[in-house]
Parts: C-alpha cells; structure tokens; sequence
C-alpha cells in the first residue's frame, strides 16, 4: 500500500482488515485510500483519535466475533463511520475492478446515473 499519506503500512493493513469486518466489500474497492486521504484531512487531534481507535482495535482484526464484542465502544463506532462513508460513498480506487459499492446494491436511479464523483478534495486523482 505505497502512497499513503496518513498511514503507515502496519496500520493500513489493520484498518483495511477491520473495515473489511465491518462493511464487506470495503477492500475490494480499495476503501483503505479513502480512508487514508480522509484521514490526512482531518485536524491533528481528530487524525490521531483515529488513529488511537486503530490501535485499539488492531488486536481484533482477524476475527468478526472478536471485533463484535467492540461494538459499543467509542473506537468502534469511530472507524464504523469512516468504513460506510468510505465504502457507501462508491469509491472505487484506481486499479480496482469493483463493483462499486452501488453497482453492488443495486443502487442506480437516474439521477446516481448521472453523478460525476470527483475525489479531487481528498487529494485523490
């Protein structure tokens, strides 16, 4: 995972495992790059309460049942949200072959049809 911005690879690896757990899907599309261009975004101190929250969740990243037992705690829902924006935003990262999360959910009205998503504001081509 080279060109990350706001994390290194150890917990790229792990953020990209726990979002996987919580919203299936998210590192077929690459959810991780969105995730990490969000998080270069963010002020300092919120960066690195996201941050903390990998951390603390790290040691439950390759278990779903695990993870569960997490679900109340402020970490969790933290990276919950980051994972579903990510994910339900239908990022698709460059080299992924998808399908995009709206492809996979069938969401195609006309007007979804005809947005032009541009993740420039994220620092993202």
């Amino acid at each position: 995972m080279s060109g990350l911005r706001a994390l290194d690879e150890t917990r790229a690896a792990v953020a990209e495992a726990l979002c996987e757990l919580i919203v299936p899907g998210s590192a077929r599309v690459g959810s991780i790059v969105y995730l990490d261009a969000t998080l270069a975004g963010m002020p300092a101190p919120v960066r690195e309460h996201a941050l903390e929250a990998i951390d603390e969740l790290a040691p439950f990243a390759g278990s779903a049942e695990a993870l569960a037992a997490h679900e109340r705690t402020p970490a969790f829902a933290f990276l919950r949200a980051l994972a579903i924006e990510a994910y339900y935003s239908d990022f698709l990262a460059e080299g992924r072959a998808g399908p995009s999360a709206w492809e996979e959910i069938d969401f195609n009205s006309p007007l979804a049809q005809r947005l032009a998503k541009d993740w420039s504001y994220l620092g993202i081509a």
